[in-house]
């Protein structure tokens, strides 16, 4: 499936949802091939239902200011890029207002499977890869 992205930006930005107990929400997610895990805003997390101060499971992760220990947490379901993924483990995490995102998709979305950015039309392809 192949998905535009605005050239214009910095960025390129991709739309995600993210399920919970208590419903779902739209997320815009910055796709970041340097990223090993992906990462969604703390305060989109509480409002689909989930506690993140209550997760016991937290990895380190290095950030702009340091190595932070953050809460890691499985959703229900993640899609993005026409791609569903169940019991996904997201990273939560506060992100500034002036970050013009409500996250990060990371490489652990996008393992074995054929990752295509074209500049050229700004498009986005992401199909699952092939079985040896």
């Amino acid at each position: 499936m192949s998905v535009p992205f605005d050239l214009s930006t910095g960025l390129v930005l991709v739309r995600g949802e993210v399920f919970g107990p208590t419903g779902s929400v739209d997320v815009d997610l910055a796709v970041d091939t340097g990223a090993t895990d992906t990462v969604i805003d703390e305060q989109l997390l509480i409002l689909v239902g989930y506690d993140p101060a209550a997760v016991s499971s937290r990895q380190s992760v290095v950030m702009g200011s340091g190595v932070v220990s953050v809460p890691q947490l499985p959703v229900s379901k993640f899609s993005a890029l026409g791609q569903d993924r169940v019991n996904f483990p997201i990273i939560a995490h506060t992100l500034p207002p002036s970050a013009g995102m409500d996250g990060v998709l990371g490489l652990d979305f996008f393992r074995d499977q054929i990752l295509t950015l074209d500049f050229q039309k700004g498009e986005i392809t992401l199909n699952p890869g092939q079985t040896p």
